[in-house]
């Protein structure tokens, strides 16, 4: 197994990826497939492990946002069909088409570029429909129009499936989301008077699968609640489905000195004693993706919350403790320690953000340990 020389790393819980897949599941129509969102790294966790653990779990293929991402998967082995949610390059499509990976379309400029005489498969394609999202996707019939035949003409283009994305179908009203629901099915509706070959639709993100299963497609696509997290306090409060978070965030004590009053602490010297404090040093930093901002959160010791002071720096930050503790006493960043837990959303509602963007801030400097039934059964440390 693979070795590792400090005393910060993630754990990566398996069998909560599991749980949760299966949750879903049972969530919706015995029809509906699961593509199992795995891009950024699987959202920070560990994209081949978490990716392996979600197919055995039910997941009927893969997504991720990079064609790069899609690569390495069918490089490590994966033949379950993977699609890339993001544009690429039309030179890129040889690459694609040869590791039979799924990609995106919805520009007619982008079909024309792609030099059909350099596919050695058929290059198979997902088109993106934009009903409000306003990222990437085709708006209007016409565009479809103009796009359609260029696919139809090609015969080493297969369309396979139509999509599109909610933005707010984790939010309360539904005012926006019946409206991109009713885009949606204005183009379906030209759609299928101009097209006739067999074609799958996934629209459903984490939020709308959970919500409102009965209102999927053929697939769906399950990124942030498969790694146990709510996409918001909305959907939080409702629990469509029971989840339990995968990721946790673990680090040791390195050193506890005791300092006397009126001793500042780290760069700036913007936090001092205000009495005799025992303050702890934990080997963890900015360079870890755990950020300055978060001077003053709490992280647990001994199952007890104990206060950030003093600015992060890259590599180390230091704690106020409530008493000595030996060198190698266990801190949680994220996670449980006894009756206590840190969330990832709390940690996300400090930052003044998501807690999408908690996981994938923390490095690759940063092992992760990936667990199953209470047991290590990986390492995966990039550093070395």
């Amino acid at each position: 197994m693979e070795t590792f020389y400090r005393d910060s790393w993630v754990e990566v819980n398996l069998s909560a990826i599991e749980y949760n897949i299966k949750q879903l599941r049972q969530r919706l129509n015995p029809e509906t497939k699961i593509y199992a969102v795995v891009k950024a790294n699987a959202y920070g966790h560990g994209d081949e492990r978490v990716a392996k653990k979600a197919l055995e779990s039910g997941a009927d293929g893969l997504a991720v946002a990079l064609l790069d991402e899609a690569v390495k998967l069918r490089n490590a082995g994966f033949t379950a069909p993977v699609l890339v949610m993001g544009w690429i390059r039309p030179e890129d499509a040889p690459v694609a088409a040869e590791k039979e990976i799924a990609v995106t379309v919805f520009q007619e400029e982008w079909l024309r570029m792609v030099d059909s005489s350099q596919l050695s498969k058929p290059l198979k394609l997902h088109m993106k429909w934009d009903t409000g999202m306003g990222r990437i996707g085709l708006r209007t019939t016409e565009e479809m129009d103009r796009i359609l035949p260029l696919v139809k003409e090609q015969p080493s283009f297969k369309l396979e499936a139509v999509f599109t994305h909610f933005a707010t179908a984790d939010e309360v009203p539904l005012n926006y989301f019946e409206e991109q629901e009713k885009r949606f099915y204005k183009l379906l509706n030209h759609f299928e008077r101009v097209w006739s070959g067999n074609v799958e639709f996934h629209i459903g993100n984490s939020a709308a699968s959970m919500r409102f299963p009965d209102r999927m497609k053929q697939y769906v696509r399950f990124g942030i609640s498969m790694y146990g997290l709510y996409p918001s306090g909305v959907v939080k409060e409702e629990r469509p489905i029971d989840l339990k978070p995968a990721f946790s965030l673990q680090s040791r004590l390195v050193h506890v000195k005791r300092l006397e009053a009126q001793e500042s602490i780290s760069y700036g010297a913007t936090y001092q004693t205000e009495n005799d404090e025992w303050i702890g040093t934990i080997p963890l930093g900015y360079a870890d993706g755990w950020i300055r901002k978060l001077q003053g959160m709490e992280v647990l010791v001994n199952g007890k919350r104990h206060p950030i002071v003093g600015r992060i720096c890259m590599d180390q930050f230091m704690i106020k403790l409530d008493q000595e503790y030996p060198i190698g006493t266990k801190v949680t960043l994220i996670g449980k320690q006894g009756d206590e837990e840190v969330t990832t959303d709390e940690v996300a509602n400090y930052l003044e953000t998501i807690n999408y963007e908690v996981p994938c801030m923390i490095s690759n400097r940063v092992p992760r340990l990936f667990v199953e039934d209470g047991q290590i059964v990986e390492v995966n440390n990039p550093v070395k």
